[in-house]
């Protein structure tokens, strides 16, 4: 289980280092451009890493349904989702919203048992769970947007040695 958390925290912050990586690739080369790079490039590491640590075995693709061959393919939504995405909210607010899209739909799979998944009752546990994470990110998006211009204020007011009545003087 140590092994799997720490694979599991290892690849969040590849997914975050690549999006802040390929947003700023499309900065400069457009989405499809990046997509493209994006894709390409890991398609030769994936193949050449495929073929030193696998060999001929890499290909032994026996007894897969079609439909799975077409997931490569979904990245390229994610590539261009997530640049756009990026563009216009900022990394870490599209990435909390990336990755909460990611578990509730993970959820959802488990629970309905998609796509040959083993189905997973749904728990008020793992309802809970997700409301706090999408709590998390309203909160860290509109929370607190006016009281850190207050906190920033007062430290100010702090600093050359005035008194916080002062500070609710100057907002009247």
């Amino acid at each position: 289980m140590l092994l799997g958390l720490l694979f599991a925290i290892i690849a969040g912050s590849l997914v975050a280092l690549q999006n802040i990586f390929n947003s700023k690739v499309n900065e400069r080369a457009g989405s499809w451009a990046t997509t493209t790079l994006v894709l390409g490039l890991g398609f030769l590491a994936s193949l050449t890493f495929g073929l030193i640590f696998e060999g001929g075995q890499l290909f032994h693709l026996e007894n897969m349904k079609t439909w799975f061959w077409f997931s490569g393919m979904i990245g390229v939504g994610v590539v261009v989702c997530l640049v756009h995405g990026i563009k216009r909210l900022g990394p870490t607010y599209a990435i909390a919203i990336a990755l909460t899209s990611q578990l509730v739909f993970a959820l959802l799979g488990d629970t309905l048992g998609w796509m040959d998944l083993n189905k997973v009752p749904f728990t008020t546990n793992q309802l809970i769970g997700v409301l706090v994470i999408v709590g998390g990110i309203v909160v860290f998006k509109f929370g607190g947007s006016g009281e850190g211009q207050k906190v920033g204020k007062l430290t100010a007011l702090f600093a050359k040695g005035r008194k916080i009545s002062e500070l609710h003087q100057r907002e009247n």
